[in-house]
């Protein structure tokens, strides 16, 4: 995302459950470990704090002005195929300095099919 301050933020649907959470989490602690320079935030589309906007507008007052939206969902439902563009199109209008993408639903890349299937066949 050119030179600009890079940023990340997971989204996931939410839970009642409190350790649902724990695997999102998990994600975004990773990527500190492997990248510390890139800034990650969580966000969850219902049930759960913080929601997109309100982890996006940490992450823009922190300094970032692109951001990568990575969609934590197995398959292209209709919460990443409606709802989650629109979420980031109304980032995009709220905050038309910082360039906005949306990633592919980490469950349709052929890394994460691969390792699905590899635990499954190991199970």
């Amino acid at each position: 995302m050119n030179d600009m301050p890079f940023a990340v933020v997971l989204f996931a649907h939410g839970s009642r459950d409190a350790r649902w959470r724990e695997p999102v989490e998990a994600v975004a602690r990773r990527m500190t470990a492997r990248q510390p320079a890139v800034p990650v935030a969580c966000a969850y589309l219902e049930l759960v704090e913080p929601d997109l906007p309100t982890a996006a507008g940490r992450l823009i007052a922190d300094g970032a002005r692109a951001l990568r939206v990575v969609p934590l969902f197995l398959g292209m439902g209709k919460h990443v195929r409606e709802d989650l563009p629109r979420l980031v199109d109304a980032l995009r209008a709220a905050h038309p300095e910082v360039a906005f993408s949306l990633a592919p639903a980490v469950g349709e890349t052929a890394e994460v099919i691969d390792l699905l299937a590899d635990i499954a066949l190991r199970s």
